[in-house]
């Protein structure tokens, strides 16, 4: 049994570096999109309401998101790193780091799950009051890229998906090696009692 756990849990700790690197990447392109159609529509760097198309102003107002989004994006990947510092993926026995790296994971996955959802949503929907009809023009008259999609900002749903399922494998990762250690110590026990 124990066998069967250590090779999942190998994979369950390679997972959780994926979805961190996974989540990394998203952070960088989620805003090619609004880079590639809206930046040129602000002529003026020093009065950013002076736009070509109105509503251009989300890509000025995902700035700030996007920063801490990228920087959260890193230490999720650090903290995946700390289920390999402390040997999460291949130790027999779980000692109390080993459940801190993975609770440290799995509360800033969700954490970082809400606080990208919550600001996504508020950043879609200006985008979507974007005068179109005049992005449309402004691209056909300096060939720029036009796009009314909103891929880049649904995509969080299928990143964010595969977080938070590795966050519920490495959680009942943890819940099946408590098991099996408690399993470890009655056989351990009853070995001890037949001895005496």
């Amino acid at each position: 049994m124990y066998k069967k756990h250590l090779v999942v849990q190998k994979f369950v700790c390679l997972a959780a570096i994926i979805a961190s690197a996974i989540v990394f990447l998203y952070s960088l392109g989620i805003m090619t999109d609004l880079y590639d159609t809206l930046y040129d529509t602000m002529r003026n760097p020093n009065n950013i309401m002076q736009t070509d198309v109105a509503g251009s102003i989300v890509y000025y107002n995902m700035q700030e998101f996007n920063r801490y989004f990228l920087r959260y994006s890193i230490v999720l990947i650090l903290l995946a790193a700390f289920l390999y510092i402390t040997n999460t993926h291949i130790r027999r026995r779980y000692y109390i780091g080993n459940f801190i790296a993975i609770g440290l994971f799995s509360a800033f996955s969700i954490y970082l799950t809400i606080f990208a959802h919550r600001y996504i949503q508020i950043f879609k929907g200006q985008w979507l009051q974007v005068d179109f009809e005049a992005l449309k023009a402004h691209s056909e008259l300096w060939g720029t890229l036009y796009t009314e999609s909103t891929f880049w900002l649904d995509l969080h749903y299928c990143v964010f998906a595969i977080l938070l399922i590795c966050v519920c494998a490495l959680i009942a990762n943890a819940v099946w090696k408590v098991k099996l250690m408690k399993e470890e110590a009655q056989i351990l026990e009853e070995g001890r009692r037949a001895i005496s």
